[in-house]
């Protein structure tokens, strides 16, 4: 009998042309394939603004235990108490750690927290009538992902300078300051690995306008235990549990973006809420005033899992000294290598940092982008390059906590003997990568003319 699930003219009339192999070829396939990529197992991922550190196996282990692979999201609250209980304790750990009296799990990544954030920054400003706060600001360092959150949630754009120091202007503040100002959206540290110094002036400002200070919790790996965002002003923010607990941030997935906020914007958060009553967990479902749901049932729950384990098997003391050591191998690279490279910022970073190869460019006709590409033959994964904008040839160096001594200083030499060929031999540099299976790729045409078929 035929299945009437699928249309007659979508069916396949003929067999699809798909190659017949055997298992041991295929296996042989995408092992060798597993050879050619690279990643933070088998080698040094200094990805700046991505905290690229090495995932501990047992967190892995921990989400791909049985009871709870085998969960099902439509089983009764009854049968799913240790699910609720881990959730319910995340969000505690959280609360605690940042400072906010709530957490909202469901965002499924950093930019869905941010327009989640949004979301709720928009109904609370609708309850209390000024409908007229359109506008967000953002630094001129911020990260594409939040103007991009802001055009999503209908609100405006408004961009302010940054100062001589790297932090936020505030001079330009208080100039586009004004009743129709929702939200400042500021990463930090930010993009160039800075604490803004002004951080308690700008909550000032912004708080009596009337306006919402948020923070872009992407760099919180240089926070842990050190500082709480909600004790420097902030009145939200998002964190990235696949990058600063755990997760491989690379791949495009899987993420988790919660937000915390204060006592005022809790009523608005999305979703149902876990509460516990007596020794029960249960789930609560959205008040009156909330935005509704943003994911499907409770979000990506295999990244809570790991992050929960994170949390745990490191205690308060173990996520301070992730944030110390994270700090202390950023500046032990960008002191060694100031004097090799152009560093637009004198001052003591955070976990990242951003130097600059305008020094190459001016004298030898060498860029960023050929930088990056020699790293691949010394073996090393080239760090984030032409971000933030506001720095020319930027490169942004992000070496977290889990990297030895050994391999920041292999990655420092290779950096320094880069310089030195800048000035030797230039072409080297601009002709590379030399080593790799594949060479310089032409990437507008490999962006605009894919390829996406079985050879």
């Amino acid at each position: 009998m035929k299945s009437r699930s699928l249309p007659e003219e979508f069916r396949r009339k003929s067999a699809p042309g798909i190659d017949r192999m055997s298992e041991v070829d295929l296996v042989r396939h995408f092992t060798l394939l597993s050879r050619k990529n690279f990643g933070v197992d088998n080698g040094f991922y200094p990805l700046g603004s991505c905290t690229m550190k090495y995932n501990p196996k047992i967190n892995e282990d921990m989400a791909a235990l049985e009871g709870f692979t085998q969960l099902h999201p439509l089983e009764s609250e009854g049968s799913v108490q240790g699910m609720l209980r881990l959730l319910h304790e995340l969000e505690s750990y959280l609360c605690s750690i940042f400072g906010f009296d709530a957490f909202c799990l469901s965002p499924l990544a950093g930019a869905h927290g941010e327009l989640t954030a949004l979301f709720v920054a928009k109904a609370y400003f609708e309850s209390l009538g000024q409908t007229q706060r359109k506008k967000v600001i953002i630094p001129d360092s911020a990260h594409g992902t939040n103007p991009a959150s802001c055009s999503i949630a209908g609100l405006e754009v408004v961009s302010v300078r940054s100062d001589a120091d790297g932090g936020i202007d505030l001079a330009d503040l208080e100039k586009l300051l004004d009743d129709n100002v929702a939200v400042l959206m500021l990463t930090n540290p930010n993009t160039l690995g800075l604490f803004d110094r002004n951080i308690c002036n700008i909550a000032e400002l912004l708080h009596f306008k009337g306006a919402l200070f948020y923070m872009d919790g992407a760099n919180a790996n240089a926070l842990l235990g050190k500082v709480r965002p909600s004790d420097l002003g902030f009145d939200m923010c998002h964190i990235n549990l696949h990058k600063t607990f755990s997760t491989p941030h690379g791949g495009g997935g899987p993420g988790a973006g919660p937000i915390g906020v204060t006592k005022k914007l809790e009523p608005f958060l999305p979703g149902s809420r876990i509460v516990k009553q007596g020794d029960r967990f249960r789930m609560c479902p959205p008040g009156k005033r909330s935005i509704g749901s943003v994911s499907t049932f409770y979000g990506n729950v295999a990244v809570m899992i790991k992050a929960y384990s994170y949390i745990r098997g490191l205690g308060a003391k173990g996520l301070r000294q992730v944030s110390e050591n994270a700090v202390l191998n950023a500046n032990y690279i960008k002191e060694r290598l100031k004097q090799h490279y152009y560093l637009p910022y004198e001052r003591t970073c955070q976990h990242e940092f951003v130097i600059s190869a305008k020094w190459q460019k001016e004298k030898y006709g060498v860029r960023a982008l050929d930088i990056a590409k020699r790293l691949l033959d010394f073996g090393f994964h080239p760090p984030t390059i032409y971000f933030p904008l506001i720095v020319e040839e930027a490169m942004m160096i992000e070496p977290t906590e889990t990297e030895s001594k050994k391999t920041l200083d292999s990655f420092i030499d290779a950096m320094i003997k880069i310089a030195q060929e800048c000035k030797d031999d230039p072409e080297l540099v601009k002709t590379a990568p030399h080593t790799t299976l594949i060479g310089r790729l032409n990437e507008v045409k490999a962006a605009k003319d894919l390829d996406l078929c079985q050879k």
